[in-house]
């Protein structure tokens, strides 16, 4: 049985371009620190030294982020062929933290949408841990992850059973949703749960 691929990656084929566009650069760079260092061998002054030191960092901070762009790749994930090198059993279990502070500037239900399409995962439930960090401690986040956990227990069976892609109830729920028996019962639920937060 033929090895199933997790990832592949292969160059980009432009990488050529922004070697040359590299090498100019630096040519460019280069000349611009020997005229500094000529200025300041024959006219020293503090103008000179500072052009010259503010010049340096700038080339070395630009060389520095070159090696991210010298050879850079395009990769392709394949997380459909999981299941067949490891099984269930032997996933690694995984902790997500859901970071949020102020419910005014980021608002509970963007929140809650997100802890929902991570509890929607395909992953084993008892290897998935979800925390939620709420630096405000606001009570409102608090009521949105209670309202939260009642519609979870439509959303995530619903998800899993009809493969769908889009987790986030949002997001599902925005674009055209397929039409499955259960739909319009979980959409009637998601509106009176977008209200009741908003």
């Amino acid at each position: 049985m033929p090895t199933q691929l997790l990832h592949s990656s292969k160059p980009l084929s432009k990488t050529w371009l922004n070697r040359m566009f590299s090498l100019v650069y630096a040519v460019a760079v280069s000349v611009l620190l020997l005229r500094h260092c000529r200025n300041l061998i024959h006219s020293p002054s503090t103008i000179t030294i500072a052009l010259f030191l503010a010049d340096f960092v700038l080339a070395f901070l630009w060389l520095t982020y070159q090696c991210f762009h010298w050879n850079p790749v395009e990769r392709k994930v394949f997380p459909e062929n999981l299941k067949h090198v490891a099984s269930k059993s032997k996933y690694p279990p995984i902790d997500v933290l859901i970071c949020t502070a102020d419910p005014t500037k980021e608002p509970p239900i963007g929140v809650v949408n997100t802890a929902l399409s991570v509890l929607a995962y395909e992953y084993p439930t008892e290897k998935l841990s979800v925390y939620v960090s709420d630096d405000g401690g606001s009570k409102m986040t608090l009521y949105a992850f209670m309202e939260c956990a009642k519609f979870a227990k439509q959303w995530i069976p619903y998800c899993k059973k009809y493969g769908v892609v889009d987790r986030a109830p949002e997001a599902y729920f925005g674009s055209q949703p397929s039409s499955y028996p259960e739909t319009n019962d979980i959409k009637v639920t998601h509106s009176f749960w977008n209200t009741c937060l908003e």
